[in-house]
C-alpha cells in the first residue's frame, strides 16, 4: 500500500499538474512528469516524450485557449492517481480541420495518472478517458441528441 507521504506528495503533483495546464505554463507540467505521455483513448492518439506532449498543448489550446478543469476529484492507487473532473472550453480555434464554432462545452472526464510503481514521485503517464460524442454535439458538430433535452434533466 503507498504511504501517506507519498499519497500527499502525489495529491500535490496532480493539482500542480492541473493549475499549469489551465494557466498555459507548460514547462511546469512537463516538470510534474519523469516521462511526458498523454494517452488520449478516445481518439486513440498517443503523444510520447517531451515534443510531441508540447505540440499537443499548443494544439489543444489553440482550439480552446480557456481550457480548464473544474469539480477536480482524485482517489489513490498503489501507483496511480485517478482524476475525475469536468473539462470546460470553448471552441475558438481550429481543430482537426474543423473551423471554430464558439461555442463551449464541458464534459465529464476520467484520467489515469500513471507512476512508476508504488514509490513514484513523478507521472509516467497521463490516460485520458472521455464521451468524445459529448464534446462535438455541444460544440454543434454533431446533432444532439432527440428528446427534450440532456439525461436527468428531467421534462
Amino acid at each position: 500500500m503507498t504511504s501517506t507521504s507519498v499519497r500527499e506528495a502525489r495529491e500535490a503533483l496532480i493539482r500542480t499538474h492541473f493549475e499549469s495546464e489551465t494557466a498555459q505554463d507548460f514547462d511546469v507540467t512537463l516538470a510534474t512528469m519523469s516521462h511526458p505521455r498523454y494517452e488520449i483513448v478516445p481518439t486513440g492518439e498517443v503523444f510520447d516524450g517531451p515534443e510531441e506532449v508540447m505540440a499537443y498543448y499548443h494544439r489543444s489550446r489553440e482550439a480552446f485557449p480557456d481550457q480548464r478543469h473544474d469539480n477536480v476529484r482524485l482517489r489513490h492507487a498503489d501507483d496511480a492517481v485517478i482524476a475525475e473532473f469536468d473539462l470546460l472550453g470553448t471552441h475558438l480555434g481550429e481543430l482537426y480541420g474543423i473551423p471554430p464554432t464558439g461555442r463551449a462545452f464541458r464534459c465529464p472526464m476520467v484520467a489515469f495518472f500513471l507512476f512508476d510503481g508504488p514509490e513514484g514521485d513523478r507521472i509516467i503517464c497521463e490516460r485520458v478517458y472521455f464521451d468524445i460524442a459529448t464534446i462535438a454535439t455541444q460544440l454543434g458538430i454533431i446533432p444532439g441528441p432527440i428528446g427534450t433535452g440532456p439525461v436527468g434533466a428531467g421534462s
